[in-house]
């Protein structure tokens, strides 16, 4: 079956997610105009929205009808990741985030660096006015947890020796640990604690899958799709998964480009490796490692009860997957 985003995951919570969105603006007002431009700015160019569209399907698969309080939680999480988006594309130095100018190409660094962490004060403003101390600890914890995944990431650039390990705790620290917050934050803010640990492993799973499968999409997919340039990790020189695979599965001369061109990072031999990359099977792995973690996802939710809500959060996770097969 095809999978339409907005008819079977987006619908179910459709009105919610309208209100969540007034909320961020109202959110982001600051009496210091050029924060609210770049916030405006950011927000703005955000994609689909994943995280607070889980955050409400998590809500309503807990049980939850009246979804005002998880509205504000939703915004929250946007904030939260548009604050973590902008510092990254100045660390990266990135000059395009899907297809728009980043903050820190429109202004400047310092502008960027500031209105992410205004963003990221807010979200704890915000978050504080939803008075519920177990929250207010998770998302205390999950943010630090966050930052190391950044700073073990960047500790990484470079090192051929890098292993799959290694990636899983950047990717968990850098990606899925916030899909973990929009759900489980969901189960805590209902009162829900025998949901928590279902939606958690759940958001986990699903993230180290979406990251997973980007990092797959760096050496398939096209600029156009991607909305950042091919080879920009391997640019940056992050030993991504496919990368990884790549070294365990050659010898000789090419495994020596793909060490080298993480060492060295920079585009020289792009293509090669690009060849290395399809040609030595680590694609395939990645695949297949993307697909038992949205198995992995898929099996965390069964202890919820069976509803439309549940369903969706069920096609979100196999929607991520189609964008490989």
């Amino acid at each position: 079956m095809t999978i339409d985003f907005k008819q079977d995951i987006l619908a179910p919570v459709a009105s919610d997610f309208a209100a969540m969105d007034t909320f961020i603006n109202e959110g982001i007002t600051s009496k210091v105009a050029l924060v609210m431009a770049v916030s405006k700015h950011v927000v703005e160019a955000g994609g689909k929205r994943m995280r607070p569209i889980m955050c409400l399907l998590a809500a309503k698969a807990c049980g939850e009808e009246n979804l005002e309080k998880h509205t504000k939680l939703a915004a929250i999480i946007e904030m939260l990741h548009t604050a973590t988006l902008v510092h990254d594309d100045v660390v990266d130095e990135s000059g395009l985030r899907r297809g728009r100018p980043t903050a820190n190409a429109t202004w400047n660094n310092q502008t960027a660096v500031l209105v992410g962490d205004f963003l990221i004060s807010r979200s704890f403003d915000l978050l504080v006015d939803l008075d519920n101390m177990s929250l207010l600890k998770d998302f205390s914890t999950g943010t630090c947890e966050i930052a190391e995944g950044e700073v073990l990431q960047l500790q990484s650039q470079h090192q051929p020796d890098t292993t799959e390990e290694t990636y899983l705790s950047i990717i968990h620290g850098k990606t899925s640990r916030l899909f973990e917050l929009a759900t489980e934050g969901s189960a805590i803010l209902s009162g829900k604690d025998q949901f928590r640990e279902p939606l958690r492993k759940y958001a986990g799973h699903f993230g180290n899958a979406f990251q997973i499968i980007d990092d797959i999409l760096d050496y398939t997919s096209d600029a156009e799709t991607l909305g950042k340039n091919i080879g920009d990790d391997l640019m940056e020189g992050k030993p991504t998964l496919p990368l990884i695979s790549a070294l365990a599965n050659t010898s000789g001369e090419e495994r020596e480009i793909v060490r080298k061109s993480i060492a060295t990072g920079g585009t020289e031999n792009l293509e090669r490796v690009i060849s290395i990359v399809q040609s030595s099977g680590a694609l395939d792995y990645c695949r297949k490692r993307a697909t038992e973690e949205t198995e992995a996802a898929l099996q965390a939710l069964a202890v919820l009860p069976n509803t439309p809500y549940r369903q969706a959060l069920e096609n979100l996770a196999k929607l991520a997957l189609n964008r490989i097969q």
